[in-house]
């Protein structure tokens, strides 16, 4: 027997709008999402993986379930529970047994922050009622399940914006909170924490605390941001949306020959005037071509700025998934030849030089999103997503990096380099002045040893690494990243002193008592 699987929300007739203080059921404002929602359980598929078996535990359904991160590595065997409501999440927390809970949204962290071996799983996207927005403020009361897909799709027919996206819209509101995601736009608006103007997080013994930023138990507030779901189940947040005449972006792209080119773009000055910036850069050149680059910066378009064809419906979300890959691909599909293939082929393709271009979210902003389940490419052995951040000024640091990788036998193909603004009150937030850089690794012998020499580089700079890709360093070097986790530790063990919340990361990197 399989669990059911949580059906997504129909937005053409269940979006609620709220307008002078009071919810109301709104009429059609949108087709809902072509792409089904799919459970955390579907069978042996690339999101989270694993047979199921039914069980019974305590008073709600659960099943036996094998679930691993979007990487596709490392799976573990756990107890999963689809609570439906406040209710059952508190009941599941206090029926929990020796092992634990988790929180889980969507599978999307890259490594084991939502698995846990032997314990129990709760998977939240059944909890995800319709949003509830205010038409006039952009105040939007969101149940910790909902995607920020269908948070989008809600709100951009009233003319408001979710105001931080990371790379995919398939992540829950509870997750972005929980790895306080960042996009192409920090530098501008920061990490999603900083838009969050309160939550309601189920804690150890069950009980509900409405948390706010600069309120009485702000401590709890900002260890749950980028805490990871160590805190507390997060069950429903009021979040402010940002104003936008249009769901399109006017664009700017720039290639740059080299590393030291795409660095001079972003400090010039120039970076401050586009609301969004993000370069993708080639690993697998070196020399005179070493860190050649791809650099889109935009911000959104008004009215006035769209093509006529498109100003008679400015706020229409164009987000079409194209196909999902079969889970067919052969390990060592993406090797060092055919990613070097890649990298030419993407970095000759784009323009030299071009302005004012009109592009939708997928093309300038989430292009993986066009495809389900991409993570399949690489074969079943996955892949690691790796992820660091270096302070301004350590610019020699990072290109010794560039040349590590671009020397190495691992490559990748997908590769990310951002600017951060300034970081916000949370302990173990991850974005911080500086670099940011993500890079794709296919898993192969020798990966975790390179790995570990590439932790020593971005540590010895003053780097930290991010926790929603983490999937492999140890606690020891985690912590060397974060000066502030102590703090953090004291406060997450106040409002859990037994250790109720835990995970197979936690474990592995020590975050937590148990």
């Amino acid at each position: 027997m399989w669990p059911p699987d949580p059906q997504p929300p129909n937005l053409g007739a269940d979006v609620l709008r709220r307008s002078s203080g009071s919810y109301r059921r709104a009429p059609t404002v949108g087709a809902a999402s072509s792409e089904r929602v799919r459970s955390n359980h579907d069978r042996d598929k690339g999101g989270s993986g694993g047979r199921v078996t039914s069980f019974a535990m305590s008073s709600t359904p659960t099943s036996s379930a094998s679930l691993h991160g979007w990487g596709r590595t490392a799976p573990t065997l756990a107890h999963v529970t689809v609570p439906r409501s406040q209710a059952d999440v508190a009941a599941a927390v206090r029926a929990a047994g020796h092992r634990g809970v988790i929180a889980r949204g969507l599978g999307r962290s890259y490594g084991d922050p939502a698995q846990n071996a032997g314990g129990l799983v709760l998977d939240m996207t059944g909890l995800a009622r319709p949003p509830a927005i205010d038409a006039d403020t952009g105040v939007a009361v969101v149940d910790g399940g909902v995607s920020l897909d269908t948070l989008m799709r809600a709100a951009l027919p009233l003319g408001w914006w979710v105001p931080v996206l990371p790379g995919t819209r398939q992540v829950t509101i509870g997750g972005a909170i929980g790895a306080d995601v960042h996009g192409k736009n920090h530098h501008t608006k920061g990490s999603f924490g900083n838009h969050v103007l309160s939550m309601d997080l189920v804690t150890a013994d069950g009980g509900v605390r409405t948390l706010t930023p600069d309120g009485p138990e702000a401590e709890l507030f900002w260890a749950t941001v980028g805490g990871m779901g160590l805190t507390g189940v997060i069950v429903s947040a009021t979040v402010q949306l940002h104003r936008t005449e249009s769901a399109y972006f006017v664009v700017d792209t720039d290639r740059t020959r080299d590393l030291d080119e795409l660095l001079t773009l972003l400090t010039d000055g120039s970076d401050d005037t586009y609301g969004y910036s993000a370069a993708w850069f080639d690993t697998t050149t070196t020399d005179a071509k070493l860190g050649r680059a791809v650099l889109t910066r935009g911000s959104l378009a008004t009215r006035d700025q769209l093509p006529l064809k498109l100003r008679n419906d400015p706020l229409k979300f164009e987000a079409p998934q194209l196909l999902t890959f079969p889970d067919v691909f052969p390990n060592g599909l993406a090797n060092p030849a055919t990613l070097r293939a890649f990298s030419h082929l993407w970095y000759h393709k784009a323009p030299r030089r071009q302005r004012g271009a009109i592009q939708n979210i997928t093309a300038f902003y989430q292009v993986l999103d066009l495809f389900g389940d991409w993570n399949r490419v690489y074969g079943s052995r996955g892949f690691l997503q790796y992820q660091f951040l270096l302070p301004f000024g350590e610019e020699p640091a990072l290109r010794r990096i560039a040349e590590r990788i671009a020397a190495s036998r691992h490559s990748s193909g997908l590769n990310v380099l951002k600017r951060f603004g300034a970081g916000n009150q949370a302990p173990l937030s991850f974005p911080q002045p500086g670099w940011t850089v993500t890079v794709d690794f296919p898993v192969a012998a020798g990966l975790h040893r390179f790995c570990d020499e590439l932790d020593e580089l971005v540590l010895g700079a003053g780097g930290r690494l991010y926790l929603a890709k983490e999937s492999r360093t140890t606690g020891a070097t985690f912590k060397r990243g974060y000066p502030r986790f102590e703090e953090w530790r004291k406060v997450r063990d106040e409002a859990d002193p037994d250790g109720v919340f835990v995970s197979d990361m936690a474990r592995r990197l020590e975050l937590t008592g148990r």
